[in-house]
């Protein structure tokens, strides 16, 4: 696998792939791992995650180096994100014996029923890069606590991000080959997806990635989970705290230097504050750090790909052709790397680019509307249905337009962001099924019926 640094553009050591042989002893041995695995306690599972969260905190500058070498995260950034890892590591380490206890159900006087939440076996994660760590232990920190066992196909561009990944489970003690990272690239998926010993998978990625695997694991009737692409609203009312909003809303807008599923994309800005809105927003993009992604100071980074940043700038540039103004950003920077700049937009035409597309990098489309349901029509006016935020004074107000987007996160006066606690997901293009909190763990589990009932006559 070709890797290259994208705050230099400089070519990094490659990393060699595996082979179909390879994969093939992996998948046998993680059909083996699984028939002991399965068998442990729910108290050892538990005491190994809470083990794999002290490997996170112990070595957190370590592995946030590697996020910044193979995709240019800011450092600040990527420590934070080794800390959420560990942070969902103690979560279900506390809860999944109370998530995954038996659930008593009504029955006959004579009998007893319970849900029984048992293990499906081994499981495929096909990952990306833009939270490389992040992404996956909210996969795995779950649903091998439940007792299956992971196979991890990550993104091309982080194949050490993966590496480093098995590396924590292996420091923490888990068994061998409960956890395997497979190097193997997006052409090698459909194999493994219609291999018997695998179970299930789930994907969080593009639409067409999504679509891929659905269809092959529809195929072979296998359970699937998909987090996909967003263009999430940032709503801003006319009694909105504006400081507030333009803040946070630029912080969302380039987070992780733009590149997120659920980043606030579309700015959609009551008429009453449009311009304060805007001249606050701006400012506030406007004074954000560029710069080398190893310097605490950076808040915006490199884009992660050359490709990356050059699709964005094909959509803000089709963007412009299409009748949108440009206020602030709008070209690739003059220095070494792939730097893209907060951009911002406005005048933005419902059909163009940055209002109906997925903009995965910091530019920003805004919108005038006239009040709260013309807000919600627009914000609804997409084929996708990740996140959603709404800004007013006024919580019931807040609410009730949360409850109108079609998304499956809303947020009131907050950024739309993933927590341990609370279910993750989204709807329409965006995908189905949940991650995190109970709704996340029992997503890989049979929900097995047990009815217990003395033999007729004894």
């Amino acid at each position: 696998m070709d890797r290259v640094n994208p705050a230099t553009g400089e070519a990094l050591e490659p990393v060699e792939e595996h082979t179909d042989e390879d994969v093939d002893e992996a998948l046998e041995r993680a059909s083996t791992a699984f028939a002991s695995w399965r068998d442990r306690s729910m108290i050892e599972r538990r005491e190994l995650l809470a083990d794999a969260a002290d490997v996170l905190r112990e070595n957190k500058r370590e592995y946030a180096e590697v996020m910044t070498r193979e995709m240019g995260k800011p450092i600040s950034g990527a420590v934070s994100e080794v800390e959420k890892c560990a942070w969902v590591c103690e979560y279900y380490a506390e809860t999944a014996g109370e998530q995954l206890a038996d659930e008593a159900l009504p029955s006959a006087s004579e009998a007893s029923a319970f849900v029984s939440y048992e293990p499906l076996g081994p499981i495929l994660a096909v990952m990306p890069w833009n939270y490389p760590f992040w992404q996956v232990f909210r996969f795995a920190a779950p649903h091998l606590t439940a007792g299956n066992v992971g196979l991890l196909k990550h993104a091309s561009n982080v194949p050490e991000c993966a590496m480093a990944i098995a590396d924590v489970f292996e420091r923490a003690g888990y068994p061998e080959d409960v956890f395997q990272s497979l190097l193997i690239g997006s052409d090698q998926v459909e194999a493994v997806l219609e291999d018997d010993r695998l179970r299930a998978a789930t994907l969080t990625g593009s639409e067409p990635a999504g679509r891929a695997v659905a269809e092959t694991a529809g195929r072979e009737l296998k359970k699937t989970v998909l987090e996909l692409g967003g263009s999430d609203p940032f709503v801003v009312l006319d009694d909105a705290d504006l400081d507030a909003a333009a803040a946070t809303g630029a912080g969302a807008r380039t987070l992780n230097s733009g590149q997120s599923c659920i980043a606030a994309k579309r700015f959609i800005v009551h008429e009453d504050v449009y311009d304060e809105f805007l001249d606050k927003f701006t400012d506030e993009m406007e004074g954000l750090e560029i710069g080398d992604p190893t310097d605490e100071a950076t808040d915006v980074g490199p884009q992660a790909r050359e490709d990356l940043m050059n699709d964005l700038h094909d959509q803000v540039e089709r963007t412009l052709d299409e009748g949108a103004s440009l206020e602030l950003g709008g070209e690739p920077m003059d220095r070494e790397g792939y730097y893209y700049p907060p951009t911002v937009l406005t005048d933005v035409p419902q059909d163009a680019a940055a209002a109906c597309e997925e903009t995965f990098g910091p530019a920003a489309a805004v919108f005038r509307v006239s009040d709260a349901e013309e807000a919600i029509e627009l914000a609804n006016d997409v084929d996708f249905g990740l996140g959603a935020s709404v800004w007013t004074e006024d919580l019931e107000r807040g609410e009730r337009v949360a409850r109108n987007f079609e998304a499956g996160c809303c947020f009131v006066n907050e950024l739309v962001k993933s927590d341990p606690r609370v279910p993750f997901g989204g709807i329409k293009n965006s995908g189905y099924g949940r991650e995190l909190a109970g709704h996340g763990i029992r997503e890989f589990v049979n929900k097995k019926t047990i009815w217990v009932q003395s033999a007729e006559g004894e």
